[in-house]
């Protein structure tokens, strides 16, 4: 058998590649218009009706569409409340009544003269360093406590240096666990059997567990309560706000870092706070700038192009606190449970971080 020429079997390939392609050209010409009624069909059961304004929690699921709410002071009085079922139930003040945590906490906390909350929009950008960094500062001078509501990950125990630390109680309650005689610290972390287990909580469990934070622990006579929360706005930051609604929540300090990623949700968590009545106290600029060895200072974010933090704080109406630079030693001082500002004094995170605290003692009055 005479052997095919290379020319040859070029040619045959090539036309079968041809016809193949062709083949597939004839399928494709029937299908697209099979493919595009269905994409049609998709986009048109695609709902893009904004999404419906929430539902007030004031108002019950039976009332009129113009109803006051039953925290009003017409309530069950207003004319939208004629024919109402819940007029007479409103009228009388019943529904107003609040939960009896809040009274609770008021009088487990009669000693404790200011509650701060450390909040945060975006998780990571060093918020529970900063509640920890706060505490030790305050306490150089002030009886503080620090309460740890970050209960899927609590890292303040490990950061003030309490680590295998257990609760006591008492007939009294639950004893705090204490870092000296002018800093007391409770933690879901100090009621872990093992340090890595998850905690694996629902809104409902959640709730307790801050309750009883609140209301069970013998926090004393303490100047400042500093409260450590989660990132966000969720379960743990209701709770907290609606347990301390009769105590009194002086103010909150929100912790960000410099980009426009971190930015965009801190807006909404000074949003929270004014929906809510907390006052704010002011905004820290966290991990922005590292100095190298030679003095050069490196931006390690991305900073947006105009304004960033303190033109963001301009325009909420909200005071800039200052900012924090990123320091290594202040990693290893929270690594090893130690005030980074006493055993670091010559630094200019140190420094940084003792302006800052003065700021929040002012604007407390304290």
């Amino acid at each position: 058998m005479s052997s095919v020429s290379p020319t040859t079997k070029a040619f045959v390939l090539g036309a079968v590649a041809g016809i193949c392609a062709w083949q597939l050209a004839q399928v494709a010409s029937k299908r697209v218009p099979e493919i595009l009624a269905a994409r049609e069909k998709v986009v048109q059961s695609v709902d893009l009706a904004p999404e419906p304004e929430p539902q007030r929690t004031d108002v019950p699921d039976d009332a009129p569409e113009d109803c006051p709410g039953v925290e009003s002071e017409q309530a069950g009085k207003s004319s939208s409340c004629a024919g109402c079922p819940n007029q007479q139930i409103c009228a009388s003040g019943e529904a107003k009544v609040q939960d009896p945590a809040a009274d609770m906490a008021a009088k487990n906390l009669r000693g404790v003269k200011k509650k701060v909350l450390v909040l945060s929009g975006k998780g990571g950008v060093g918020k529970s360093t900063v509640s920890a960094q706060l505490a030790f500062s305050f306490a150089r001078k002030l009886h503080v406590g620090l309460l740890d509501i970050d209960l899927c990950g609590p890292s303040v125990p490990r950061m003030l240096g309490l680590q295998g630390q257990d609760v006591h109680q008492s007939r009294d309650g639950w004893s705090p666990v204490y870092v000296d005689d002018h800093l007391a610290v409770m933690s879901i972390g100090f009621l872990l059997p093992n340090q890595d287990d998850a905690v694996i909580f629902r809104g409902p469990k959640k709730n307790g567990l801050i309750r009883q934070f609140v209301t069970d622990v013998t926090w004393g006579d303490l100047d400042v309560l500093l409260v450590d929360t989660p990132p966000g706005t969720s379960d743990e930051h209701l709770s907290i706000v609606t347990y301390l609604k009769d105590a009194g929540v002086d103010g909150a300090v929100v912790v960000t870092t410099p980009e426009e990623v971190s930015l965009q949700d801190v807006r909404k968590e000074l949003n929270f706070c004014k929906k809510v009545g907390v006052p704010i106290i002011g905004v820290i600029e966290n991990m922005k700038g590292f100095t190298d060895a030679t003095g050069v200072v490196h931006d390690i974010f991305p900073s947006p192009d105009k304004g960033g933090c303190k033109e963001m704080c301009e325009k909420m109406g909200v005071p800039y606190l200052g900012s924090l630079p990123l320091q290594p030693k202040l990693g290893k001082a929270c690594e090893a449970g130690l005030p980074y500002a006493d055993t670091n004094p010559d630094t200019p995170g140190a420094k940084a971080f003792d302006d800052v605290a003065k700021k929040i003692l002012t604007t407390l009055k304290m």
